[in-house]
């Protein structure tokens, strides 16, 4: 019985003794902090500073308005210079638009004189050549009466100077009223003429134009019309071309005399470098942010432990004050004395750290957690090999 005793207590001390020598054996950092990148914001343009508010510390998302920068020293006067070019254009415009439509309104009126005369002088000449046709009927029949007249006289039995008296006036008659027969006929026809004409536009007559002057007037006034077309057509273009400089110069003037300052990452309001209501020039460090979709596990170890390490090799880490264990893979192996790649990390090295070998750890389970994501600077232990009680941490999980 005694026997088995000491037995079981020489195994259960080899057993304690190996859980604690492999728990403190196990490579292990020394220092590991939760961290993530810096982001710096600088002036876009100089000008006078104006905070949203900002307070140190404040957890911010990304596209937040965080502050602006107003330049009241701008310089406007190309913007000023494009704007009268403009008005300039719009006031030739507007002439030209004037005097093209004082052309059409008298292209109108005086279409509505040339209609009125057209109309006129068609029924003048209308009345004209039934005249002539009521003429010539008259004188067609003066002739069949003086023909009548002549036959009469002729077969009279009479002789001697009498006679003959009757036949030299009936012939003489006849011979007037032919003559006046074709000077009718030629009227009619000359009025069929110039009414045929005039239907088609054309007035015949001596002492004027084939037009009247109305028509003149309208032939002259179209071509100013057309030239007033053409000039206005050309000034709208200038006026387009001259809104897309303007609008182009505006929105310059805009982003060099106003800037919105923004969040560009969901992180937490880091370092305030300078303070509302301070003039700043162009390309000054303003604030910086702390990206939390960046954050990481850094931390430094033994010389021993550094040279069993790999890129992409598995570890743990878990945080101070925390039972749960996160499970993390290698991303960088920087090495002795890595001070400049902390140069853009919230949490700097510490003077041991960098006696050390640096080491940096992506930990996914962090982001997934609200309470950790990011907590920079909190601090905690990262495991690079299997650990005795490695089986009872996963059962606590």
């Amino acid at each position: 019985m005694r026997l088995a005793q000491l037995t079981i207590g020489v195994l259960l001390v080899g057993l304690a003794l190996f859980v604690i020598i492999g728990e403190h054996l196990a490579g292990a950092s020394a220092d590991a902090v939760i961290n993530a990148r810096l982001t710096t914001a600088r002036a876009p343009i100089a000008g006078l500073l104006t905070f949203d508010a900002p307070v140190l510390g404040a957890r911010v998302r990304a596209g937040q308005t965080l502050g602006f920068i107003d330049d009241d020293l701008a310089n406007n006067s190309r913007l000023s210079d494009l704007a009268d070019e403009r008005a300039r254009a719009e006031a030739e415009r507007t002439r030209l638009e004037g005097a093209l439509g004082a052309v059409r309104e008298a292209i109108a009126k005086l279409q509505e004189r040339a209609n009125v005369y057209q109309r006129e002088r068609q029924e003048q000449m209308k009345a004209e050549l039934a005249a002539s046709k009521a003429a010539e009927e008259a004188w067609q029949a003066q002739i069949h009466l003086y023909q009548h007249m002549l036959d009469r006289a002729s077969k009279l039995t009479t002789t001697g100077a009498e006679r003959m008296s009757e036949l030299e006036q009936a012939e003489s008659r006849l011979q007037v009223a032919e003559r006046e027969l074709e000077r009718a006929q030629a009227e009619t026809a000359a009025a069929q003429v110039g009414l045929n004409a005039g239907g088609r536009g054309v007035f015949l007559g001596d002492g004027y134009n084939d037009a009247p002057y109305s028509e003149q007037r309208i032939s002259e006034l179209r071509w100013q019309e057309s030239e007033l077309t053409t000039a206005l057509t050309a000034q709208i273009a200038i006026l387009a071309a001259q809104r897309e400089r303007l609008n182009a110069e505006r929105l310059r003037f805009t982003r060099t005399s106003h800037a919105t300052l923004s969040a560009n990452v969901n992180g937490i309001l880091w370092t305030l470098m300078t303070t509302g209501g301070e003039r700043i020039g162009q390309g000054q460090e303003l604030f910086q942010l702390v990206d939390c979709d960046s954050t990481m596990v850094t931390l430094s170890v033994s010389e021993s432990t550094y040279n069993t390490l790999q890129h992409g090799q598995r570890a743990q880490f878990r945080p101070t004050g925390e039972t749960r264990v996160f499970d993390a893979t290698i991303i960088r192996l920087a090495g002795s004395g890595a001070e400049s790649v902390y140069r853009n990390l919230a949490v700097a090295a510490s003077p041991r750290h960098l006696e050390r070998f640096d080491v940096t750890l992506s930990v996914p389970g962090l982001l997934g957690d609200d309470k950790l994501r990011c907590a920079i600077g909190r601090t905690g232990r990262a495991f690079f090999e299997a650990r005795p009680l490695d089986w009872l941490r996963r059962l606590w999980r």
